[in-house]
Formats: structure tokens, sequence, C-alpha cells
């Protein structure tokens, strides 16, 4: 088992790039309602921003009752996430759409594998948090009409997809390089091929979610 003062700093870690996520998300998905078509549009996207503010507001409270100073946890990620966001800015509502579902999907599965190898009250605690609101039909729901209805989108969006993907694995190895407590926790038993099949794992879960939305990984 890791020591004591190694896991706390994986999970104070683990919660500050959570916490600042959820913010991010929150912000992102208020802002990209702006290209929503419809005033429905609009109100389903409001909803999502609201369920991700929520979740930063527990997280955020479950650092202070770590005693940690959310702020603190959060900064070393704050560089990644944002130039994430900045380098993903969508287009159109259907980008904005394809991030919401493919993009987060893909961090809170990193973000579930990674909690299996913390305490079994911080797991249950992340798993919680991360646990699908329910929101996510409706961005399947919209793109798959939308490509039923023009189906030349399809290739624009499974490229702008894959984008996402690889921007989000450029900045989650940059996040890695700098704050390495969770790193050292997961490969502590020196079994590399489990991380490896932790990211199979990652990647099939990701091409679930692009045949749900009809387009090709």
């Amino acid at each position: 088992m890791p020591h004591a003062d190694a896991n706390r700093a994986a999970v104070v870690e683990l919660l500050g790039a959570l916490a600042y996520g959820e913010l991010t998300a929150f912000e992102r998905l208020a802002t990209d309602s702006a290209l929503a078509p419809t005033l429905t549009d609009k109100a389903e996207l409001a909803a999502m921003a609201a369920a991700e503010f929520g979740h930063y507001d527990r997280l955020v409270r479950h650092l202070r009752e770590l005693g940690v100073d959310p702020e603190a946890a959060m900064a070393p990620f704050v560089e990644a996430l944002d130039e994430f966001h900045d380098l993903t800015a969508p287009s159109d509502w259907y980008e904005g759409l394809i991030k919401a579902y493919v993009g987060d999907g893909l961090a809170a599965d990193f973000y579930r594998e990674v909690a299996q190898v913390l305490d079994p009250a911080t797991r249950d605690f992340v798993l919680d948090v991360l646990a699908d609101t329910g929101h996510s039909s409706f961005a399947v729901d919209r793109v798959r009409a939308a490509i039923g209805a023009d189906p030349a989108i399809a290739g624009r969006l499974a490229l702008w997809a894959r984008r996402l993907v690889g921007e989000a694995l450029t900045q989650a190895q940059k996040v890695a390089v700098r704050n390495d407590a969770l790193a050292d926790l997961m490969t502590e038993s020196g079994d590399l091929a489990e991380i490896g099949r932790m990211f199979a794992r990652i990647t099939d879960r990701h091409g679930e979610r692009m045949a749900a939305l009809g387009l090709s990984g």
C-alpha cells in the first residue's frame, strides 16, 4: 500500500484537477449556450452547465473538509486545461455538443480509472461526482438528428472528435509531467501492463461514444 502522505498528495491532485475541470466545463457550457439554435436547446445546455457547477461545488467543499485550500489545489492544472479549451473552442453548435459529450466523457473515464487506486472513501466520492447526470443523451440525440438530416456533416464532426482526443491526451501528458503524485501511485506496483490496459479501456469507451453519435472513431 502507498504511504499515507503519498496517498494524500495523490488525492489532492486528483480532486484539484477535477474541480478545475468542472469549473471550466461550467464556463464553457454557459458560453456555448449562445450557439444554441432554439430556446429549448439553450435551456438544456444551461442545465448541463448547472450540473457541472454542482460538481465543482461538491469538490471544493470536500477539499476544504480535508484542510486543503481549493484554489491552491486547482492552480497546477489551470494552464493545461485553459490551453485545451483555447485550442478546442467550437465553431458551431454541433462541435460544442461533441466537445461536451466526447471530451468530457474521455476526461471522466480517466478520472474514474485513477480513482480505483485510491482509498475506498475517495474512490466512492469521485465516482459519485462523475456519475452521468442524464444530460449526455441530449447531445447524442441532437447530433444523430443532425447527421440524419445532413449526412455530409458526419465526416467533419468525426474529424473534430479526433482532434479533441488528440488535444486532450497532449494536455494530460503535460499535467502528468508536472504533477506526479498520481502517476507515482498508479505505477508503484511496477505493473506498467495494467497502465496500458487502463488506456485501452478508455479508448474502448471512446469508441462506444463515437458509435452512439453515429460517427466513426
